[in-house]
Formats: C-alpha cells, sequence, structure tokens
C-alpha cells in the first residue's frame, strides 16, 4: 500500500505508515487474554512507575511537524554522542569477548594441529615455538613484566602456582599467603586447596586488613576486582615488600590494555586468564 503524506515532500516514513498492527477486535482479544482494559492499562503493569514518561512523546520538530523514524533515530543518535561510554569488567573472570573468525579458521579449528602432524615433527613444532613466542611477548607487554611463561591450565591454576613460587622464593621459610577476599571465588577455591597440601596457612581477607609479619611469602591481588572495581594497590605492595613478602595480581588481560599494568604498579607475578 503506498504512503500517503500531506504534502509531497513530508517524509513517508512515518511509524503509523511502516506498520499494519491489530484490528480493533484482535486488539479487544488480546488485551482480554492479558486480563487488561486498555492499552494505557497494560503499559502501566509492564513498566515500573519510576521510569514511566508522565508526559506526552515529543516527536515534532521546531515547526511542531511530525518526525519521521530516520529523522527521531538521528535526533537518538545525537543525544547519544553526548554520553560518556564506560567499559564494565563485571564477569568474574568470564568476560563476553569475541574470536576473530581468521584465528577460529586457522587456530583453533585447523585439524591440522591435531590430525596429521604429531608434536615432534619440525612443522607443527615450528609453528606452536612461534604462536607461543608470540604469546608470551604479548603478555609481558601487557603485564610490564619482562618474563613470561607459555601458560598454564586457568587463572585459579596460575594463582596456586604463582603460591608456590612465593614459597620457594623464601627457601620454604614462610608458610603465611594473604589473599584478597575480592579475588574470583573459584581463584580462592583452588588456592586453598592447593596450599592444604602444601602446608601454606591461606588467608582471606579484605586488603586493607592485611597482616604482615616476617613468615608472608606473598599475597594475591585481584586486579579489576572480581565485582569489576579497579583499586589502587599501591599501599598493599609497598607493605607486602616491606617485610619481603612477594606481590602477586591476578589480572584480566582485556583490561589491562586500558589500565595500568601490574609491573607498573610493583607486582612481582602476574597472572590471569587469556579465555
Amino acid at each position: 500500500m503506498p504512503f500517503r503524506t500531506a504534502h509531497p515532500l513530508d517524509p513517508s516514513d512515518t511509524f503509523i505508515s511502516r506498520h499494519i498492527g491489530p484490528r480493533e477486535a484482535d486488539l479487544a482479544d488480546m488485551l482480554a487474554a492479558l486480563d487488561c482494559e486498555s492499552l494505557e492499562a497494560l503499559a502501566a503493569r509492564t513498566v515500573p512507575e519510576a521510569i514511566r514518561l508522565k508526559t506526552p512523546l515529543e516527536l515534532t520538530d521546531e515547526g511542531e511537524r511530525a518526525l519521521g523514524e530516520t529523522e527521531v533515530l538521528d535526533r537518538l543518535r545525537e543525544l547519544l554522542a553526548e554520553n560518556r561510554p564506560h567499559r564494565s569488567c563485571i564477569g568474574m573472570g568470564y568476560s563476553d569477548t569475541i574470536v576473530p573468525l581468521v584465528i577460529l579458521r586457522n587456530v583453533l579449528e585447523n585439524p591440522g594441529w591435531y590430525t596429521q602432524y604429531t608434536p615432534y615433527q619440525a612443522e607443527i613444532s615450528q609453528g606452536r615455538l612461534e604462536a607461543l613466542l608470540n604469546f608470551q611477548t604479548m603478555v609481558a607487554d601487557l603485564t610490564a613484566l619482562p618474563l613470561a611463561n607459555a601458560s598454564l591450565l586457568d587463572e585459579a591454576t596460575a594463582a596456586a602456582e604463582a603460591m608456590a613460587m612465593c614459597r620457594a622464593a623464601s627457601r620454604g621459610k614462610r608458610s603465611r599467603f594473604l589473599v584478597s577476599a575480592a579475588c574470583h571465588p573459584q581463584t580462592i577455591g583452588v588456592v586453598r586447596t592447593r596450599g592444604t597440601s602444601m602446608g601454606m596457612s591461606v588467608e582471606v581477607a579484605d586488603v586493607h586488613e592485611f597482616k604482615f609479619d616476617a613468615d608472608v611469602a606473598g599475597i594475591l591481588l585481584q586486579y579489576p576486582d572480581t565485582e569489576g572495581r579497579l583499586l589502587d594497590p599501591s599501599a598493599a605492595v609497598t607493605q607486602a615488600h616491606d617485610c619481603g613478602a612477594l606481590v602477586v595480581m591476578a589480572a584480566d588481560i582485556l583490561a589491562l590494555t586500558l589500565i595500568k599494568p601490574p609491573g607498573e604498579w610493583g607486582a612481582d607475578i602476574a597472572i590471569g586468564s587469556t579465555q
């Protein structure tokens, strides 16, 4: 059905012209099924009172001419451009990341990595070595630390290994490991389990309530923490170093593209999940 307007130059993409809505009888049947007397009553039940618009929707220009859908969208984009977008770090270590299709096809989904080639053959070994070198270089750059290993199983496992590294650095003389309560719960669980088998006393507390002494081998901080907060760890880092302990920071590798890296905070060890 052709669009009709009062003037040939008026926009034809009005809301009402773009949709063929339900007939009056259909509308009455749907409202009856929902036990609502009117569309206004349905909106009142659906939209919370606190955010419901009390005045009519203004979709006109300065000359009181009704705006078309394209014009309304342009105006909404202008309003959106005035916002200050922020990144959210909430997710307890599991972020909605996107793996580019070229990586999926050529690395993760390439059967050449796990079928016809065996690990000791030169072709596949060379490719793996190059991939690991690139990975380690990237991690070293993002963490601002001089060295990076070729990865472990996951972030929680890496935290347990970091605790073992802290104890080894003290020649086994220190047996306390302080863990921030703002660390991911799965990390705390693995560290506690590993600490039991190592004879380490794993103490979980708020970072401001850490009790430092000469028996502390290291501390574990989450950056950003499990609730997505970015806190200044400099005081805890200084206190740990003053008593001879090492500092482990569990960092979000993607967040490190935007925030100060662990190495610049004075961390001795950085761990994290690269998903």
